[in-house]
């Protein structure tokens, strides 16, 4: 076969090895960038909330990551009002997680705006 005549590669990857690669790729292992690629599971835990109620479950956990798959994977900000009407909580509990995820890293906040986005992993 000459050079000419080569034909293109197609590889195709399960979810979970998508995921590793993501993840790999962040070289950090990042929560929120591979939350950020998690479509599926961010799709799941915003359609049907009230699914996750079982005695067995941390409520505040599934909260928590309610709170991270509301913002927005395109590295844009948003307001802890606008968290809070998404999620149907009112602006102080939407306050208390989006500040805790601040402190761990997983959200930043814009000093000037006010505003809260996912953290970058790099």
């Amino acid at each position: 076969m000459s050079a000419g005549d080569q034909q293109p590669v197609s590889i195709e990857l399960s979810q979970a090895q998508v995921d590793r690669v993501v993840r790999e790729a962040s070289g950090t292992g990042s929560l929120s960038v591979l939350i950020s690629g998690l479509a599926d599971v961010r799709e799941a835990l915003a359609a049907s909330p009230r699914e996750f109620d079982d005695a067995g479950l941390s409520s505040s956990l599934l909260t928590g990551l309610l709170m991270l798959a509301a913002f927005p994977t395109d590295g844009s900000y948003v307001r802890n009002s606008e968290i809070a009407a998404i999620l149907d909580v009112n602006a102080s509990t939407a306050h208390r997680y989006i500040s805790t995820l601040v402190a761990v890293g997983l959200l930043e906040r814009d000093p000037v705006t006010r505003r809260y986005r996912l953290a970058h992993g790099g």
